[in-house]
């Protein structure tokens, strides 16, 4: 199933994901490099809840741009498999080598508000991802790096503390809806 074929068929969880998902199959309708930086407006990421066994924790970064705790992922930069960038830009942000889907379905959607900064040394347009979440698991215990051209530090923090840890109001509405996602998931699924 290509990446427009999930997202026609995925059910929002709020009127919040209803509405970005109407927004972003239009794009797709209307756009046809939104899988590239080349989009400058809009253009999809992929980013990963990634929890631990017990569904108790989640692995946040530091990151450097918005000096702020955050979740971790990155831009498709080409790649349709969105699941795929969710993984890659788990492991090369954290450090991790043991990272696996919980599910392989879309976990959240979300159209996010990117404003101007400066990355490389080159000025980055506002523009917004059009971001598709996907909930991992790994490991508490193994062993975590630092990517320094990202992020400046990596800790598991418990559900509601990655929401407090959060500088962003934005960013704490989304982590929130994940943590609400996990409570109902958890509940529909022996771990």
């Amino acid at each position: 199933m290509n990446l427009q074929q999930q997202l026609e068929q995925y059910s929002p969880f709020n009127e919040q994901e209803a509405k970005d998902q109407e927004i972003i199959l239009r794009y797709m309708d209307t756009f046809d490099n939104l899988l590239t930086r080349e989009n400058e407006f809009a253009h999809f990421t992929a980013s990963a809840w990634l929890v631990n066994r017990d569904r108790t924790k989640v692995l946040m970064a530091f990151h450097n741009i918005y000096q702020s705790w955050s979740w971790v992922g990155g831009h498709a930069d080409g790649d349709a498999n969105l699941l795929h960038v969710a993984l890659k830009e788990a492991k090369e942000e954290t450090g991790l080598k043991n990272v696996k889907p919980v599910s392989e379905e879309i976990y959240s959607i979300e159209i996010l508000g990117v404003p101007a900064h400066v990355k490389k040394g080159k000025h980055v347009a506002t523009h917004v991802h059009l971001n598709v979440t996907y909930l991992l698991e790994a490991d508490e215990n193994e062993l975590t790096t630092i990517k320094p051209d990202e992020n400046s530090d990596i800790n598991w923090f418990g559900l509601e503390e990655a929401i407090a840890a959060s500088k962003e109001p934005e960013m704490k509405v989304v982590y929130r809806k994940l943590n609400d996602k996990l409570t109902v998931y958890c509940q529909n699924t022996v771990l």
